[in-house]
């Protein structure tokens, strides 16, 4: 966690979308933009995003360097029953620590299994492998649980059980200051308010500002967002920026 000069808290996160079918194209990620979403609403601050392929090195070294650098990391993919499943290794082995079927998953899947009439085998009890100290993480929707160990929190690849995931993780997490967002839209393209842009972020430098143009029914226009967890700082540097494009003399209007 951080500070601001003004005394506001930050929290930060990353998260890992581990899975060579996601840098193939074969399957297309949605759990980034849920993540997001329902990390800014507790006040965390998604920051970095890391797409890795299913090689154990390549999860140590990114895991090692983004659980020092933020608050929180979150990753999603590589805890099914396959060979291929190799998260839960690479976090032992990035902690440094023993790995091992859990009791209390092994406990959770037998009676999963055994409640629907199917062979509990040596590739599903790989499922109940967790790192020495791992707490477990629900999983409501197939049973085998994700896991947690210091600020790393590993979950399934699959969106449904990834955001069920999610969603019993959430009420444990400590957020700080929320951002805070408005958006002004403009008949107009970027490259004509760019200048004015930059000037006003030189001006208001605790407000992140962009610009995200659109092509919609033959007419361009750009939104002009400004985020920032001081809300009176936002809503001045807003009213700036209003004021400003008076001299392009063009249609602005406030969206969510």
């Amino acid at each position: 966690m951080a500070d601001t000069p003004s005394g506001k808290q930050i929290v930060t996160a990353s998260m890992l979308v581990i899975g060579d079918e996601i840098l193939s194209g074969r399957t297309q990620d949605k759990n980034i933009a849920f993540l997001a979403t329902k990390l800014g609403d507790v006040g965390i601050q998604l920051k970095e995003v890391r797409v890795i392929p299913d090689i154990e090195q390549e999860i140590v070294e990114a895991l090692n360097h983004c659980r020092q650098k933020y608050d929180y990391v979150f990753t999603s993919g590589g805890i099914g029953p396959t060979h291929d499943d190799i998260t839960a290794d690479s976090v032992a082995k990035a902690f440094e620590i023993g790995i091992d079927h859990h009791p209390e998953a092994m406990k959770i899947l037998t009676q999963h299994y055994d409640q629907n009439g199917i062979e509990f085998n040596e590739a599903r009890k790989r499922m109940a492998r967790i790192p020495e100290g791992g707490t477990l993480i629900d999983n409501p929707v197939s049973k085998a649980p994700g896991f947690r160990v210091e600020n790393v929190y590993v979950m399934a690849g699959v969106p449904q059980i990834m955001q069920a995931m999610m969603e019993s993780i959430l009420p444990t997490l400590s957020g700080g200051e929320k951002m805070r967002s408005r958006t002004l839209n403009v008949n107009m393209p970027e490259g004509k308010v760019a200048k004015t842009l930059g000037e006003l972020q030189d001006a208001y430098p605790a407000v992140s500002m962009g610009s995200y143009p659109y092509f919609k029914q033959g007419e361009l226009g750009t939104n002009l967002v400004l985020r920032s967890i001081e809300p009176d700082t936002l809503d001045a540097a807003f009213d700036a920026l209003k004021e400003a494009l008076v001299a392009f003399d063009c249609e602005c209007v406030e969206t969510t």
